[in-house]
């Protein structure tokens, strides 16, 4: 998320770029060492039972899988020589190329990697609880028996070892977008001999934690402090690993100007500038040929409401009526859709984007507008037909197309909280009603995001109405009652902003994380999966559901697929549960990275931002000129690339 995966609030300030990165000792003439930052520690390496973005976008440079991307996005073999599909589109069947191996953390040959590590990796994923095992549940035969305890023999489960270079997948029912969740962290292998002897240290954050097959090897770490990778010189693909070293260290956001002067300086290989920051006229003028925008991306960062606040050690609040009237206040709908209406968010961005690039990185929806096309029609614009269609007038005239404001309307703001007051009055609500929101204190540009959004919706709606009390705390402190809280009774705020990235290509990607009975981001709203439904009911909920179950149902036309998910983001519009804010990218950049010379993927970890392998460098600066003609270049290309790849897919039906 991706990818995909929860993305850390961090990520949205300093992550938000073309590229992750790294901080080193790179001499301005280096291209083979990879130096920048990075935001977020993980708290595992296990990849195959973690789901966030702050594992995948490390161990996404240490293990292949099956498939993964080239620079246009489409897939090609990795692990997999090649593959097949029976007609039905209910089993495909994947050889391994000769000579594969697992290596160590010294660079040690462990053992060949066969087609049982993919069956070992599914069932240590399930057997953990993995984060992702939403995304194949429903795909792999017999799995969700398996994962409910229905049976307890993995056997019945439909992935099989048919020999040492072939595995085999069985489905429930066709996919179309079956191979893109090949590149899903969950769908990786292990070596289930090493698991075993690692025992619950297996995926512990050190180089000895996990086995190795992929492009980099992690040589050291140090919490809070850096990451270095080192090149795996026996990879089976080495040739296009063209950094030889990529160095990360870690940055708590307290200093964002320092990107830009490191950059300079020659420490680092590529900078996110920040147009607000005093030092920002003296950088436009020394690299002023070299400043380009980055390319909006899949990931979309919004704010969410806490449907179900149990943890309340962070807050403004002083009285038991205080919180009872803003839990009564968020399960009303109107009040959403008022503080939905009432957020400026391109004055929220351009606390970090400045005033010319504050609308690049809008996003209005969860799903990307343009993420699949819908007949002659984006997939945006079939969900603007269905707000107007079924839901208020308020959504007459609104634009969710991307880099715009879509959403900000003072006049719709105030109407809607006119009809929340009257409601929640008269359930005997007192007001204004306070809402939590925890900031990382050493953050500098979180807090202006935060402030901005304060100022946003007071000013539309007045104190007397609502008060936004940003609660500034320690990052590590931020962190444990938001991103690693595990439950939903730990998440202490009202208002919180995260992140999500798609792992495969298709809208339920996005929207099944909201699923009430399955979702993976339920906990962010303060309830578990399948319980709390006097709350899921209370808020509709269980309505999204059935709009996701009969989208889901649609196997054989994947317009109509389209359409009912289409409905479905119009219904979580309507909700106003999440508040879509803004993109990843779209954010200025200077870099010595060489244009669209990556994988690219906007699902998976294998096109991810934060992959190294094919990336090249050079000894300069990029110019602006050169970006602008390598993205319109690149952006031929794909369209001639992705238009074969669909002809070739034909090929693999038998």
């Amino acid at each position: 998320m991706k990818k995909k995966r929860m993305l850390a609030l961090a990520g949205l300030s300093l992550l938000a770029t073309a590229t992750l990165v790294a901080c080193g000792t790179s001499t301005s003439n280096s291209t083979n060492t990879f130096s920048y930052i990075y935001v977020t520690d993980p708290d595992s390496l296990d990849y195959l039972v973690s789901n966030r973005a702050s594992t995948s976008d490390i161990t996404g440079n240490f293990i292949d899988g099956l498939l993964e991307n080239d620079k246009y996005g489409n897939l090609i073999p990795s692990l997999a020589e090649n593959w097949t599909v029976s007609k039905d589109g209910l089993t495909y069947t994947y050889t391994l190329r000769d000579g594969i191996k697992w290596y160590t953390a010294e660079g040690e040959e462990y053992a060949n990697v066969t087609a049982q590590d993919f069956v070992a990796g599914l069932k240590h994923a399930v057997d953990g609880k993995s984060e992702s095992t939403y995304l194949v549940e429903d795909s792999i035969k017999g799995l969700k028996d398996y994962i409910n305890g229905k049976t307890t023999d993995f056997s019945t489960v439909g992935v099989k070892a048919v020999d040492d270079k072939t595995v085999e997948y069985t489905l429930n029912q066709p996919e179309s977008y079956w191979n893109s969740k090949l590149t899903a962290s969950i769908m990786m292998p292990v070596n289930e001999e090493f698991l075993q002897s690692k025992g619950e240290d297996f995926g512990k954050v050190t180089p000895d934690g996990i086995l190795y097959n992929g492009p980099y090897i992690l040589s050291s770490y140090t919490n809070k402090s850096s990451f270095e990778f080192i090149k795996n010189q026996n990879y089976w693909d080495k040739d296009n690993v063209k950094i030889e070293k990529v160095k990360l260290a870690f940055s708590d956001g307290s200093d964002p100007e320092a990107l830009a002067k490191n950059f300079a300086d020659g420490s680092y290989t590529s900078a996110r500038l920040y147009p607000n920051t005093s030092s920002f006229t003296s950088v436009k003028e020394k690299f002023a040929d070299n400043i380009y925008y980055s390319p909006q991306s899949s990931s979309t960062f919004y704010y969410y409401f806490n449907l179900n606040r149990q943890a309340i050690e962070h807050t403004s609040k002083t009285t038991d009526a205080q919180k009872d009237a803003t839990k009564q206040a968020i399960l009303n709908k109107d009040f959403r859709q008022a503080i939905n209406f009432a957020f400026n968010r391109t004055n929220y961005n351009a606390q970090t984007a400045g005033e010319e690039g504050a609308t690049y990185g809008l996003r209005n929806t969860l799903v990307p507008p343009t993420f699949v096309q819908v007949g002659n029609q984006t997939f945006g614009e079939v969900v603007e037909s269905k707000l107007t269609a079924n839901f208020g007038e308020e959504w007459s005239g609104v634009d969710l197309s991307d880099a715009q404001d879509g959403l900000y309307n003072v006049d719709k703001a105030k109407a809607e909280f006119a009809k929340a007051k009257t409601t929640l009055e008269a359930q005997g609500v007192q007001f204004p009603i306070h809402l939590d929101i925890p900031v990382p204190q050493s953050d500098k540009k979180l807090v202006q995001e935060a402030q901005s959004l304060k100022q946003s919706v007071e000013s539309a709606l007045g104190t007397e109405n609502v008060v936004i009390d940003i609660q500034q705390m320690s990052d590590s402190e931020q962190e444990n009652i938001t991103y690693f809280a595990d439950a939903g009774s730990q998440k202490d705020y009202d208002l919180h902003i995260s992140g999500w990235g798609p792992d495969y290509q298709d809208p339920s990607t996005y929207l099944d994380i909201w699923n009430p009975e399955s979702g993976g981001s339920l906990k962010n709203l303060g309830l578990e999966a399948g319980q709390n439904t006097d709350i899921t009911n209370a808020v509709g909920l269980n309505e999204y559901q059935t709009l996701l179950e009969e989208a889901n149902a649609e196997t054989s036309d994947v317009t109509s697929r389209y359409e009912k998910y289409a409905a479905a983001q119009a219904w979580l519009t309507d909700s106003a549960i999440i508040l879509p804010v803004s993109s990843t990218g779209a954010t200025p950049m200077i870099s010595k990275v060489s244009p669209f010379t990556k994988a690219y993927s906007v699902v998976g970890v294998k096109g991810d931002a934060n992959i190294f392998k094919f990336m090249e460098l050079q000894s300069e600066p990029v110019k602006t000129s050169d970006y602008n003609k390598a993205r319109e270049t690149w952006l031929k290309e794909q369209k001639e690339s992705q238009e074969k790849a669909q002809e070739e897919i034909a090929n693999h039906v038998k």
